[in-house]
């Protein structure tokens, strides 16, 4: 039997990277797919390839009512909700002395902001058994260069769960994060690094990784399944950190 057999499992920025190959494994795995993108053509794009009847919501998860309009869509449409992957967000490389008040504003908006009221939205369509899955990163926890905005974002999601899994007990809807570390989709493209400074950025990245590699999107999925899944029944509370080592090296 499928793991994820007549769940229905919502993603947040599923048209690319960890949300792509997530949504991706839970419809193979037999979920009722939801994925969000802030852009019509890239989400339909992405239903087309998730294929197994997968449907797409645009809209921003920085704009509280998007989150209303999601859910009131789910409710119509399923009348629960099983799975919800808080997963959009954005990053912007800088040191702390170059950020502007935009920069910020906008990490912390998709970043926190999203998922707080992602979640508020959502759980109550939840009930027991429910997983809430966030996508953390490796800089919450360990200091990287230009990344204090970002990393101040996802720490506060960790944060944020934390709570969620006292204020949820009742329901058992259970709270988990996912921690990736450095992943290959399009990292150097989006962090803006030269083409020439490619070759030096690339291995000074894969030698900080004790696995001695960028990770693949479809492995975050591996681990995201996981905790959709009733294989994880009794994991509630946990950073499951899928980094290659990164963390602990």
């Amino acid at each position: 039997m499928k793991r994820l057999a007549g769940k229905v499992a919502l993603i947040t920025g599923g048209n690319s990277g960890i949300g792509l190959a997530t949504a991706e494994c839970f419809a193979a795995e037999g979920a009722q797919v939801i994925i969000t993108a802030r852009r019509q053509a890239v989400l339909d794009q992405a239903v087309r390839r998730i294929g197994h009847g997968a449907c797409g919501l645009v809209g921003d998860v920085a704009d509280l009512s998007h989150h209303q309009s999601m859910a009131a869509w789910v409710k119509e449409k399923h009348g629960r909700l099983d799975v919800y992957m808080a997963n959009a967000g954005v990053l912007t490389l800088a040191p702390s002395s170059a950020v502007s008040a935009s920069q910020y504003d906008e990490q912390f908006n998709t970043n926190a902001r999203g998922v707080f009221f992602g979640v508020q939205a959502m759980a109550p369509l939840m009930g027991e058994g429910g997983s809430i899955i966030l996508t953390s990163s490796l800089a919450a926890s360990r200091a990287l260069q230009g990344h204090a905005v970002y990393a101040g974002s996802k720490a506060a999601i960790e944060a944020f769960a934390r709570h969620w899994v006292t204020e949820l007990r009742e329901r058992k809807v259970r709270v988990n994060v996912i921690s990736p570390g450095p992943v290959d989709t399009g990292i150097v493209d989006k962090l803006g690094v030269a083409e020439a400074d490619r070759p030096a950025f690339i291995k000074a990245m894969t030698d900080a990784i004790p696995a001695g590699r960028f990770g693949y999107p479809s492995e975050v999925a591996r681990a995201a399944l996981y905790l959709a899944s009733d294989e994880s029944l009794f994991v509630n509370g946990a950073r499951l950190s899928v980094d290659g080592g990164m963390s602990m090296g």
